[in-house]
């Protein structure tokens, strides 16, 4: 739904991006996904806890199952890597630094400092 916007839609990782907040870094635009120095990201596949009759449960474990190969697309598509990767790497925690969320392509930069103000131009861009 992102995709939806027309506008360019930064990213920023402040402290931690885990789970469904790592995907929604990953989708930023292009370019414009960051993360602070000491940020961490985590990945992993989606979780559930149901109880009930034995048909509802296989109803949820199915629906987990489709959302899990949902997300795995996305992340593949927005990471470029080969979705056997994503796939291996989500199955348990997958934590990563900052530099490693960008070698891995949730990110684009590391944001180390603040722009100075007298830098920017009136529209917020470094001239």
């Amino acid at each position: 739904t992102m995709h939806y916007v027309k506008c360019d839609i930064a990213t920023l990782c402040m402290g931690q991006a885990a789970s469904m907040g790592a995907v929604l870094l990953a989708a930023g635009t292009e370019g414009k996904r960051y993360a602070l120095p000491n940020s961490r990201i985590m990945l992993h596949q989606p979780m559930g806890g149901f109880q009930g009759q034995a048909s509802d449960i296989d109803i949820h474990a199915k629906e987990i199952l489709r959302m899990r190969q949902t997300l795995n697309t996305i992340l593949a598509h927005h990471t470029k890597q080969k979705l056997k990767k994503i796939q291996v790497d989500t199955d348990r925690d997958f934590f990563m630094g900052a530099e490693e969320a960008k070698a891995y392509g949730v990110i684009d930069k590391v944001l180390v400092k603040r722009a100075n103000p007298e830098e920017e131009n009136s529209h917020g861009k470094r001239s």
